[in-house]
């Protein structure tokens, strides 16, 4: 029998992934893989060994350091995948295009891979620019209208912008999870999640067992998106308390400055919940969990296999190497 023939004892891995454009990408400790399904129904799997810049620099793998640098380094490997497997599902219609002048000399100066890299980086920075302005900028100058009711009142402020923070947030993944295009990938994410806790629970990684498991994991990224909102809510809420800061752009930018701190608290937070169960833990998880119905759905068999296939890749020889 091989090493997932027969069933071991429940534990917590490290090893977690990311739902893409019929695919999933999953991570170990040593290896990562990226596992697409392509519309002729063949798997196509690219892997790799994977390199932690803490090696090299211990200082950024210390306890809200490492949250920050983790975060940047899943965004863009996230992306990088997202966009490796998008390559094989052109939009309907959509003919390669001549790439222009602009592309056609950086590619010549850079080289291919050193193009890519740049093209993925400004992905992310769009990305999190986004991300911030919508999650972060809008509640602060939509918050600042309540100045007009309760002029100079703070605590009136703060949580006029604490609740359109969570508003913005919930309808944002609602929409999300309306759009035809956005199901397969949250049916993808489901699979994930499934195939991971069939591994944790020492079962076999069969498509049966997989389908029993749930698809609510508790260190999903969902989870820790909403942990950094919950967090900024309080991290803010102090800190204008003890400064009070009235104008807009000179608020979001206390917010921006803020910011490395909340993502450093809510890795930490969400990095112990992931690792315990308890009463506190499960209220730490709860409201992420809850989210999760936006951002997973039922996945079918053939994504499960995708998960399953995934997840082999990247799981140590040694066993037990990637418990977390």
């Amino acid at each position: 029998m091989s090493k997932q023939d027969c069933p071991c004892p429940k534990f917590k891995t490290m090893c977690g992934g990311q739902a893409l454009i019929e695919g999933i990408m999953m991570r170990g400790p040593k290896k990562q893989a990226v596992v697409v399904r392509k519309p002729d129904g063949e798997l196509e799997v690219q892997e790799k060994e994977l390199k932690f810049i803490k090696d090299k620099y211990s200082v950024l793998g210390w306890p809200f350091i490492r949250g920050v640098v983790n975060f940047a380094d899943s965004m863009y490997n996230g992306v990088t995948a997202l966009m490796y497997s998008a390559e094989f599902f052109p939009e309907d219609g959509e003919e390669e295009e001549e790439p222009s002048k602009l592309e056609a000399w950086l590619n010549d100066r850079l080289g291919s891979e050193k193009f890519t890299a740049l093209i993925t980086t400004l992905a992310v920075i769009l990305g999190l620019c986004m991300s911030i302005g919508l999650f972060f900028l809008l509640p602060t100058l939509l918050g600042s209208l309540i100045s007009l009711v309760f002029p100079g009142n703070m605590l009136a402020r703060n949580l006029a912008e604490s609740l359109l923070k969570i508003l913005i947030f919930v309808a944002y993944l609602a929409l999300c999870s309306h759009m035809g295009e956005m199901k397969r990938v949250f049916s993808y994410h489901g699979a994930e999640h499934k195939t991971i806790f069939c591994y944790e629970a020492g079962l076999p990684l069969t498509v049966e067992n997989v389908r029993l498991q749930p698809r609510h994991h508790p260190r999903c990224g969902t989870s820790f998106l909403f942990m950094v909102i919950a967090i900024s809510i309080v991290v803010s809420t102090v800190v204008f308390a003890i400064w009070p800061v009235y104008h807009p752009v000179l608020r979001f930018l206390a917010h921006l400055a803020m910011l490395p701190v909340i993502v450093g608290i809510s890795y930490e937070i969400n990095r112990w919940a992931g690792r315990h169960d308890g009463p506190v833990t499960r209220f730490f998880t709860a409201p992420g969990l809850w989210l999760q119905n936006f951002t997973t759905f039922e996945p079918d068999d053939s994504m499960i296999e995708v998960g399953i296939r995934a997840l082999e890749l990247v799981l140590p020889e040694e066993k037990g190497a990637d418990a977390w």
